[in-house]
């Protein structure tokens, strides 16, 4: 089991940034790929940006730049920042990780169906 405990959201004004935190516990990070999904009301929850075992990143279009994960492997942690928030971001946004030991350290996981664990979800509202 990987526990996934996320951190970072909150109520934001349209224009700012916001830094997403998810650490993880309970096996080896390294050898999980991550992503980050967000659902809006009413909306299926959707990709938002994955990262693989390496450096390796991906992002969907609706991010248009303003999406950045990374990962500290030393710290369990995977990061999510995004800028220029709009009211249309507003949405809880997960964490997940996705074994991927036997892809390799460039495979990016990009959809629901291929991640193995999930946090709780983290709230975010962006007002205008």
């Amino acid at each position: 089991q990987v526990q996934l405990v996320e951190s970072g959201g909150g109520l934001v004004q349209a224009g700012g940034s916001l830094r997403f935190s998810c650490a993880a516990s309970g096996r080896t990070f390294s050898n999980y790929a991550m992503g980050w999904f967000r659902q809006a009301p009413g909306k299926e929850r959707e990709f938002v940006a994955g990262i693989s075992r390496g450096t390796n990143t991906l992002d969907a279009n609706s991010g248009k730049g303003r999406v950045t994960i990374s990962r500290d492997n030393a710290k369990n942690t995977v990061y999510l920042q995004m800028s220029s928030l709009k009211p249309e971001d507003t949405a809880v946004y997960y964490c997940a990780a996705d074994y991927a030991f036997s892809y390799g350290r460039t495979y990016v996981p990009s959809t629901m169906a291929e991640c193995d664990y999930w946090g709780q979800g983290t709230q975010v509202t962006v007002s205008s």
